[in-house]
C-alpha cells in the first residue's frame, strides 16, 4: 500500500457508513447477487482465462473474487473496509483459494507490485470518490494494467440529463422497501444518492478514455441508474 499524502481523500471514510456496518455486510450477499458467473462468463469473451492475474478493486464480500478464483491463475482482493476485508478472508479461507491475496487499500492507494495485471475489476465501488478522485484512481487503474488489458467497470451511473434528475432520483427512491431487510431500502437509496458520488455517464465515459483507454462496450441499464464497460488500456 502507499502511503498517502495529508491532502488525499480518505477512502476509508468515503467508504459510506454502510460499508462499514457489520450488520449491512452481513447481509450483503442475501440482499445483492453480484451475477458473478455471468460476469467470469463475459471476461472470458475478452481472453479472461487460466493464466490471467487480477485485481478487484472494491472486492467487498468477494463475489466475483470467488468466481474469478476458480478459473485464473491470481486475483488480489482489494477493499477499504476493515469490515469488508475480515468478511472476505473468512469467505476465501473457508473456500479454500490459495491463489487469493486480499489487501486493505483503495482506489488510491493500492499498489500492485507483480506482473502488471491481465484484468482490474470494479463492481459499485468507484462511485464512493467524487469524480476528481474518479480520474486519479482511473490513471492508477491504466498503470496496473498491461497494454490491452481489460477494465471491467459496473457502477451506478446516470444516463439521462440533468433536468430529467429529480424526477427520476425520486421515482429510484419510490423503489425502495421499507426496511434493510431483504430488498434495498428507500432510506438506502436515498443515503446513496445524497452522501456518495455516482455521475453521469457523459461525464464518466470521457474520464475514462482520458485516463489511457478506448471504451469497447458501454451498456446502461433500462432504468437509466446503472452502467457496465468493458475498456482496454491503450
Amino acid at each position: 500500500m502507499s502511503r498517502a499524502r495529508s491532502w488525499t481523500l480518505d477512502e476509508v471514510a468515503a467508504a459510506g457508513r454502510e460499508n462499514l456496518d457489520a450488520g449491512h455486510v452481513a447481509r450483503y450477499d442475501a440482499k445483492e447477487d453480484a451475477d458473478a458467473e455471468a460476469e467470469v462468463s463475459v471476461l472470458r469473451g475478452v481472453g479472461f482465462g487460466e493464466h490471467s492475474e487480477v485485481v478487484d478493486l472494491g472486492a467487498g464480500t468477494g463475489q466475483f473474487t470467488v468466481a474469478a478464483a476458480a478459473v485464473c491463475a491470481r486475483v488480489v482482493a482489494v477493499d477499504v473496509s476493515p469490515v469488508m476485508i475480515a468478511h472476505l478472508t473468512d469467505k476465501t479461507t473457508a473456500a479454500g483459494l490459495a491463489n487469493v491475496e486480499v489487501v486493505q487499500a483503495g482506489f488510491l492507494t493500492y499498489e500492485h507490485g507483480s506482473r502488471p495485471a491481465d484484468l482490474v475489476y470494479s463492481r459499485f465501488a468507484l462511485h464512493h470518490l467524487p469524480d476528481f478522485w474518479k480520474a486519479v484512481a482511473l490513471h492508477r487503474v491504466h498503470r496496473m494494467l498491461r497494454p490491452g488489458g481489460v477494465l471491467r467497470l459496473w457502477d451506478v451511473v446516470y444516463d439521462f440529463d440533468v433536468a430529467e434528475a429529480e424526477e427520476r432520483l425520486e421515482a429510484w427512491c419510490a423503489t425502495g422497501a421499507d426496511t434493510v431487510e431483504g430488498a434495498w431500502s428507500r432510506t438506502e437509496i436515498e443515503e446513496h444518492i445524497r452522501d456518495e458520488h455516482s455521475t453521469f455517464t457523459w461525464l464518466l465515459e470521457p474520464m475514462i478514455e482520458r485516463c489511457g483507454f478506448a471504451i469497447d462496450e458501454a451498456e446502461s441499464s433500462p432504468d437509466g441508474f446503472f452502467a457496465k464497460y468493458l475498456a482496454r488500456a491503450r
